[in-house]
């Protein structure tokens, strides 16, 4: 392989030991499909607890339906279909015993476009998720709403008018708020897909500062087409392309020496 300066350089005080880590996701053969059209084809991979995964590739690799299937949303979509394994701390997350709702409140998603409740408070789009999952205790509903606010770094912006519209919050700011919606229920595993992608630069470095402080509790598998972003807050980097699972390794080796020629020509920008 050519030796030559790659288009993203990653920033090494994000990068964190992987070799002390555990497995939090252990996937195993995982395919799956939108009726006859398989999307992913046996992916394998293991995701460390408490370290940031960035997934990365063009425009329908499977990206987005592969953290779905982490935390069984896929299924949601008619047609779908899943077959391998995937274990969530040694667990198969689509054994028969597993309930699909309280699995989806261990592992939280946060989507592209900031979805607050329109017609709720800031306050009552914190603990939304904890009401619909029977989880909310009334008397603590303050404090829960503003632990997660502190946590998503959004709690010093709206302390003064939590009974505002969640929806009249600035885009930045309205995405920080549905992470901590899905942090209120006190999550195992945050699942991003695309987090930044409507953002402004101010607003999506404050949510890449948030996310080095979150990785601290929390496992963090994040769908990105920006690779500047992956190589800045992720420990790990996984490259899909065409439904499989090119290479897999720690974010700043993976962009300084690829191990595969279709890695480097990714990132590289000759496709994509």
């Amino acid at each position: 392989m050519a030796q030559r300066a790659l288009m993203v350089v990653p920033s090494e005080p994000a990068q964190k030991p992987l070799s002390d880590s555990p497995a939090k996701f252990e996937v195993s053969g995982l395919v799956a499909s939108f009726g006859d059209n398989e999307v992913l084809h046996g992916i394998d991979m293991v995701i460390p607890k408490c370290r940031i995964t960035a997934i990365i590739g063009p425009s329908g690799c499977g990206k987005s339906t592969f953290i779905r299937c982490l935390n069984r949303m896929h299924e949601l979509t008619p047609s779908a279909r899943v077959s391998g394994s995937v274990l969530l701390d040694g667990e198969d997350v689509y054994g028969r015993r597993v309930d699909p709702v309280l699995l989806r409140r261990r592992v939280g998603m946060v989507f592209q476009k900031p979805n607050p409740f329109p017609t709720m408070s800031i306050r009552d789009n914190v603990v939304a998720g904890l009401r619909l999952t029977g989880g909310l205790d009334r008397s603590r509903a303050d404090e829960i709403a503003e632990s997660a606010l502190q946590q998503a770094a959004l709690w010093d912006e709206v302390k003064d008018r939590l009974d505002a519209p969640g929806a009249g919050l600035s885009g930045g700011q309205q995405q920080r708020l549905c992470i901590a919606r899905a942090l209120a229920v006190e999550p195992d595993v945050i699942l991003l897909d695309e987090p930044c992608s409507a953002l402004d630069p101010i607003s999506t470095a404050r949510i890449e500062d948030l996310l080095t402080v979150l990785r601290e509790r929390y496992t963090i598998v994040m769908v990105t087409h920006n690779m500047q972003q992956a190589a800045r807050a992720s420990d790990l980097t996984a490259f899909f392309l065409t439904g499989e699972l090119v290479e897999l390794g720690p974010t700043a080796k993976l962009f300084t020496r690829p191990q595969d020629k279709r890695t480097e020509d990714y990132i590289t920008g000759r496709f994509g």
